[in-house]
């Protein structure tokens, strides 16, 4: 009874929150985004002082098999946040975070659709190295998040750097989820690195690439799923947007070849992942 109260209060927090982002879009004011130039990897820089930001995200992760018993998949990750610069170093941002997942199982000839309210997540960002004053730069990142029957917490190191028209970021990932209530814990290793150049003062086009691995309990490494894309990033004085495209190159499942695939890995992870993000400034 406790975690289904629990889970009714944030349902209503992530109402009364998908209300604020709407009304806080409508009333965008003049004041400068600060545009992300790719969608997987963060850069270093964070909100100057008292900038607030909005930002829609939707990732689609596209393409298992029938191996695994999810043939015609798909996942939905909708992301809803708005972000406070609280120093010119440190930059808070509250998520609401959703899902919706379909597939079929061909063994069993039936057909799964579901909607998951996945919890509120709160990101903090604290940078160490301004990328404008040191070769480069350097910000720390911890992400907790809680749904009620799941909590997850993530935490980054993020590198990069501006060198005139080309911009690159790295950053390096780790995240614990507990799940089934803390009866169940899974690990996350991530590297992923973009590159990208301005072609002038709106659009800029790059490559984005992702590693992204499973562990379950901390016993083994499950797998490892390697993807690379371009990614395309438009941005006006106070909203942008940035699109990635990356297809799974390589994958492997080092338990075995669930997904029949000696080349891909496709019971943890999609043939492809696509990301779009959206912010406006106020």
């Amino acid at each position: 009874m406790k975690i289904q109260s629990v889970v009714t209060q944030l349902m209503k927090l992530r109402n009364r929150l998908l209300l604020l982002l709407l009304t806080s879009t409508l009333i965008v004011g003049s004041a400068s985004a600060s545009e992300r130039y790719f969608a997987y990897s963060y850069e270093p820089e964070t909100m100057p002082k008292g900038g607030w930001e909005v930002e829609q995200w939707a990732t689609l992760r596209l393409g298992r098999n029938q191996a695994v018993g999810q043939d015609d998949y798909q996942k939905w990750e909708l992301r809803h946040s708005v972000e406070y610069g609280v120093t010119d170093n440190y930059t808070v941002e509250l998520y609401v975070n959703e899902n919706i997942e379909s597939f079929r199982d061909p063994a069993a000839g039936t057909s799964t659709s579901s909607f998951t309210f996945d919890g509120i997540s709160i990101e903090n960002r604290y940078l160490v190295l301004n990328p404008a004053e040191h070769p480069v730069g350097l910000t720390l990142y911890v992400e907790p998040r809680f749904s009620g029957v799941e909590t997850e917490v993530e935490e980054k190191i993020i590198l990069g750097q501006r060198h005139g028209d080309w911009k690159w970021a790295l950053n390096l990932t780790h995240a614990t989820e507990w799940t089934r209530h803390f009866r169940a814990t899974e690990g996350e290793v991530e590297a992923s690195f973009g590159i990208a150049r301005d072609l002038n003062k709106h659009w800029a086009v790059g490559l984005e690439l992702r590693d992204h691995n499973e562990l379950p309990d901390y016993h083994q490494w499950e797998n490892t799923a390697l993807y690379i894309g371009p990614v395309v990033s438009y941005r006006r004085a106070n909203w942008w947007g940035t699109l990635a495209v990356l297809p799974q190159v390589y994958g492997a499942n080092f338990t075995g070849n669930p997904d029949n695939n000696p080349h891909l890995e496709l019971e943890g992870h999609e043939r492809w992942n696509i990301r779009l993000i959206f912010g406006v400034a106020f």
